[in-house]
Parts: C-alpha cells; sequence; structure tokens
C-alpha cells in the first residue's frame, strides 16, 4: 500500500478534499492523509459541500498540523498550493515529492452560489489529478 500526503497552507480545502478523493478512489491501494502549514482549525463548509454532492465522505475530515506527521513515512508528499511548496518540511525516508499547485477556493468572491461554482471546479481538477495519478501508480 501507498501513503501519501497532501500539503497545504491552511488544511481547510484543497488538501481536505485530495485526502478524501484519494482515500475513496485508492481503493485501500494507496491511502492519504493531509496537513497544513498553519492549519485553519476547520474543514470549510463548502469543500465538505461539494465532497458530500460528490459521492466522497467528508464528515471526519479534520484540519491538521504537518507537525502531526513529520516522524511518519510517506511514499510521496504532494504540495497543493506555492505557498506550502516553499516551505515544505523534509519527511524522512525515500519520499517522492511533487507539486501540483491549485486556485484557493477559499479566496472565491461572491454569492455563495459563485462561491460553491469555484469550489466545484478546484474539485474537478483535484478529482483528475489524482485520477491519473492513480492509472500511474502500479
Amino acid at each position: 500500500m501507498k501513503r501519501v500526503l497532501f500539503l497545504c497552507t491552511g488544511n481547510s480545502c484543497r488538501s481536505q478534499m485530495a485526502e478524501s478523493i484519494m482515500n475513496k478512489l485508492g481503493h485501500g491501494r494507496v491511502t492519504a492523509v493531509s496537513a497544513g502549514a498553519r492549519p485553519a482549525g476547520f474543514v470549510h463548509p463548502m469543500a465538505i459541500q461539494v465532497l458530500k454532492e460528490s459521492g466522497y465522505p467528508g464528515e471526519r475530515l479534520r484540519s491538521k498540523s504537518w507537525d502531526e506527521f513529520r516522524n511518519e513515512s510517506f511514499d510521496a508528499v504532494i504540495t497543493v498550493c506555492d505557498n506550502a511548496r516553499q516551505i515544505c518540511p523534509v519527511f524522512p525516508g525515500r519520499v517522492e515529492r511533487m507539486h501540483w499547485g491549485f486556485a484557493d477556493p477559499a479566496d472565491a468572491k461572491g454569492s455563495d452560489e459563485q462561491k460553491l461554482a469555484v469550489f466545484r471546479k478546484v474539485f474537478n481538477e483535484i478529482e483528475q489529478r489524482i485520477r491519473n495519478f492513480l492509472r500511474e501508480t502500479k
């Protein structure tokens, strides 16, 4: 089984969605956790809403610091925002480091429906990257 760590700044949107998507699509062959440099302390309600409406679990997600995982080993560490990429800590073992940059949906402006549209767009981008990753991962 491969282990993946998704890193972001606040661990409230992108990395949380990636964790949930990877854990469902990985079918136990690949598992994921997520964390942040400066955890927001909550998972954005719109991230949870978009996950649920797409058939992914969101109820057990929680905002975590990457310090929680510093001594664990991972096969891949994937940053999903530029800030996390720049300040990503070193993790033990032979770790493949990747960067998948996505816009922060929490920065979306407008009505709730307009914000949700941004969350859905980012969700779809993350889901596609994960599907590609899983196809390439043996």
